[in-house]
């Protein structure tokens, strides 16, 4: 990886903020976002912006792109620099008409967002939004604009990307969704790429591939990378320079060696401590909660659960219709979820990894009939879930519950938070209103909410707040199971360990059990008991949490662990992550795949020996 953080001093860099603040108006009056904000990224040079939700991070991006205008933001103070590149002085950009930074967006600065399905246009179709930029910044013909659009497609790892052109967002899963918006990013070569938690909703393959595309850009090209995300892997991977923000100030700067070895604010060190590692659990048997640094001591005891089944799947397969033609017939099938089975006991945690598209979210919401599976059983505390209906299933759903990917679409945009938490109380239970009311105040204690947020709306919270308010909605009624799509992974690291830690020791008070979706490792290896390793729809290995991690036997199980990043500066790799194309799930009417084989290689560690595809 090439070293950028030694460039001369008087080098001009690509842009600079300089004192910057910004203030937004709320009708509780004035507040203040970010203050005295400062640090410049160079050419070829990769700038890490780490703190919690809230800290100030993506408000300093979006002041970069002047859109923070659009979110009632206003800088009130500070420059905002950059070097076009054409030889002339840098132009502050906060001094710019929004004419002037429209010629700017997207050409000369990309930005990747936080949340693919808020960034794009549900509307449009994906060759439409990929197309924009191009033809208005690029000045390309409708053709050559398509061409260049495949070829972004394929850069970011998107199966069937000629197919995927004629698609909206929502026909596609988070992970696509977001390498969709990154290649949005990239269309235009920009001089400036700020990338706001690009790898959030991203499995650790794509994520070694993104990482290494950016990278790569900004090595051939000399493109300043401003990189925001709460993944202390990710930063070492990535990392010149890291600017740490606490509470909408810079509380910490330095080369990314140094911040690793001899971080000097207290803040820094405590983020360093959150981070779950990769290998930290080896020898463990069970989950055991994070030690916190700042934090009240927590429990060490592992959370064993107990060996009684609550939820048992068998044969499991999910399918969607693909539709052609003028009648909108259908033509092929989608093979989603394809004859998975598991069994997950009472007060233990069950995760499902694997690419994006593999099929684990389906899964997931297929268990609680949020989709309609084609075949199987799922049986809920010996009863079968998929033969329910009407009042059975509501009572049963009240015992099952789940926190979606998206925090933002999962939370209705006009309800104050307090009556979207008390909806399930509302619904399931005869409390009075200020019983639920009191109820709420709790579980906004005890996922870390000031209970002032209890009279906000959504859009007032940052995503990782958001996620907060969803993990609580799915507590209220205090379920036996909860099926976790990606909980923590909008999560800065800090408030990440302290929901899991939540997690664990509601776990250990309650019995609850978890069916944990995911694509970070190292969170996966700190919660679970067992793990399943989906790819292309099936189970391609599964056993307890010890012996998948620590013995993975499975081609594709060794190249996720392969493509972790290391929250380590010196143990980056050297070599761009190489992985088989993804084939198509998508398979003609009719077909039936063979059933899945598998083999014993330890107690209770199978692993699949007939055909996966990898």
């Amino acid at each position: 990886m090439l070293d950028t953080s030694s460039s001369s001093d008087d080098a001009v860099p690509v842009a600079r903020i300089d004192g910057l603040r910004v203030m937004f108006a709320t009708r509780r009056g004035a507040i203040e976002g970010v203050r005295d904000v400062s640090f410049d990224i160079g050419a070829g040079e990769t700038v890490c912006v780490v703190g919690e939700s809230g800290s100030g991070k993506s408000v300093s991006a979006l002041s970069l792109m002047r859109l923070v205008e659009f979110g009632g933001g206003e800088i009130a103070g500070g420059r905002v620099l950059f070097d076009r590149g054409y030889g002339a002085a840098p132009v502050d950009l906060a001094q710019l008409d929004q004419a002037a930074m429209r010629a700017i967006r997207g050409a000369e600065i990309g930005m990747i967002f936080q949340e693919p399905m808020t960034a794009l246009n549900p509307v449009f179709t994906i060759e439409r939004q990929l197309t924009e930029g191009l033809r208005r910044h690029e000045r390309l013909r409708r053709g050559a604009a398509r061409s260049r659009a495949l070829e972004l497609l394929r850069e970011v790892r998107i199966p069937e990307p000629e197919r995927r052109l004629t698609q909206y967002p929502h026909e596609l899963s988070g992970g696509m969704r977001q390498r969709v918006v990154i290649a949005m990013a990239l269309a235009c070569s920009p001089r400036l790429l700020i990338a706001d938690e690009p790898t959030t909703a991203l499995d650790v393959t794509i994520q070694a591939e993104i990482l290494a595309l950016i990278d790569r850009l900004k090595r051939e090209r000399g493109t300043a990378v401003l990189f925001i995300t709460h993944d202390m892997g990710v930063v070492a991977e990535m990392a010149d320079r890291v600017v740490v923000m606490f509470r909408g100030e810079k509380v910490e700067e330095g080369p990314v060696a140094q911040i690793f070895d001899d971080a000097a604010h207290p803040y820094t060190r405590a983020l360093l401590a959150a981070v779950p590692r990769l290998g930290a659990m080896r020898g463990t048997d069970a989950p055991v909660p994070m030690p916190l640094v700042g934090r009240d001591a927590v429990s060490a005891e592992p959370v064993r659960g107990t060996d009684t089944p609550l939820l048992e799947v068998r044969g499991l397969t999910t399918r969607f219709p693909v539709r052609g033609g003028l009648l909108r017939r259908r033509v092929a099938q989608v093979h989603a979820v394809e004859d998975i089975g598991f069994t997950l006991n009472r007060g233990q945690t069950l995760s499902l990894v694997g690419e994006s598209g593999c099929g684990k979210s389906t899964a997931g919401r297929s268990v609680l009939r949020l989709v309609e599976p084609m075949r199987g059983s799922v049986t809920l505390d010996g009863q079968d879930v998929l033969a329910m209906s009407g009042a059975d299933l509501r009572r049963t759903r009240a015992r099952m519950q789940m926190i979606f990917q998206d925090p933002f679409a999962s939370l209705n945009p006009q309800m104050p938070l307090l009556e979207q938490v008390a909806e399930p109380l509302r619904n399931f239970s005869s409390m009075g209103e200020a019983e639920r009311e009191a109820r709420v105040a709790e579980l906004f204690d005890r996922v870390e909410l000031p209970r002032s947020f209890m009279r906000r709306y959504p859009h007032e919270l940052s995503g990782g707040q958001r996620q907060r308010v969803a993990i609580a909605r799915a507590l209220a009624l205090e379920p036996k199971l909860i099926v976790a799509d990606e909980a923590v992974s909008a999560l800065d690291v800090s408030v990440q360990a302290q929901v899991l830690n939540l997690m664990l020791e509601l776990q250990a008070e309650l019995g609850l059990s978890y069916l944990f979706i995911s694509h970070d490792m190292g969170v996966v290896e700190r919660v679970s008991h067992k793990v399943a390793v989906m790819y292309l729809g099936r189970i391609v290995e599964i056993g307890p949490r010890r012996a998948v991690f620590e013995d993975p036997r499975h081609a594709y199980t060794k190249a996720l662990m392969a493509a972790v990043p290391v929250a380590d500066p010196r143990a980056r790799r050297t070599r761009t992550p190489s992985f088989k194309p993804i084939p198509s799930p998508i398979h003609p009417l009719g077909h039936e795949p063979g059933p899945a084989e598998y083999a014993e290689v330890g107690p209770g560690h199978f692993v699949m020996v007939s055909d996966s595809g990898y």
